[in-house]
C-alpha cells in the first residue's frame, strides 16, 4: 500500500485509504504469496480507479527489492497495448523480445487494434503475444477497462480461456480517483 501511497502522491493528488483499495491490495497479495498456478494477473474496471498505480507501484517494489549485488536482477517492463501494437509493425524483432520478457505487464488492453497490416500481412501483436506468454507460462500482468466478457467478445474464446487459466482476476469497482 505504500508503493500505491508513493504512485499517487508522485502525481500530486493525495492518497485517500479506502475499502476499495484495502480489498484490491489484499487480493493482489493473495495471488502473489499464495501457492496457485496462476502465473498472471488481470485488473479490470472502469478509467482512473487505480489499475495502472497498482501495476507502478509493483514495479517500483521489485525496483527496491532488486539484489543487483546478486550478479541478476529482477524487474518488470510496463508497456500498453497501443505501443506494443505498433512495435509489431515497425520492428519485429523487439516485438517478439517483448514477447520473451521475464516479467511483462500490459497495460490498456482493449484500446489497441486486434489487427494490424503490414503490407499485406495481417498481424495479430496483442493475441500473439498472450499466446507465447501463455505457452512458456510467463509472469504477465494485464490492466484493461474491459469487463471479461467484452475480452471474450473481442479477442475469441481461445485468448479467453488462456486468460482464464493464467490469469487471477480483480475486479476495480470503484469509480475512478480522476477529478
Amino acid at each position: 500500500m505504500a508503493g500505491v501511497k508513493a504512485e499517487v502522491e508522485k502525481r500530486c493528488k493525495k492518497f485517500e485509504y479506502n475499502n476499495f483499495l484495502r480489498n484490491q491490495a489484499s487480493q493482489i497479495a493473495d495471488w502473489l504469496t499464495n501457492d496457485n498456478s496462476a502465473f498472471g494477473l488481470l485488473l479490470c474496471g472502469k478509467c482512473g480507479n487505480g489499475k495502472t498505480t497498482f501495476v507502478k507501484a509493483f514495479q517500483q517494489l521489485l525496483v527496491i527489492l532488486n539484489p543487483k549485488d546478486e550478479g541478476y536482477s529482477i524487474g518488470m517492463k510496463i508497456r500498453d497495448a497501443r505501443t506494443i501494437s505498433n512495435i509489431c509493425k515497425r520492428d519485429y524483432k523487439l516485438w517478439e523480445s517483448i514477447c520473451w520478457e521475464p516479467m511483462l505487464a500490459i497495460d490498456d488492453l482493449g484500446t489497441e487494434p486486434v489487427e494490424v497490416l503490414d503490407f499485406g500481412n495481417v498481424l495479430s501483436p496483442i493475441v500473439d503475444l498472450l499466446y507465447r506468454r501463455y505457452e512458456q507460462q510467463l509472469f504477465t500482468i494485464v490492466t484493461t477497462n474491459l469487463t471479461p466478457g467484452e475480452i471474450r467478445k473481442r479477442y475469441g474464446d481461445r485468448i479467453a480461456d488462456r486468460l482464464n487459466e493464467m490469469m487471477v482476476k480483480v475486479i476495480f469497482e470503484n469509480d475512478t480517483y480522476r477529478k
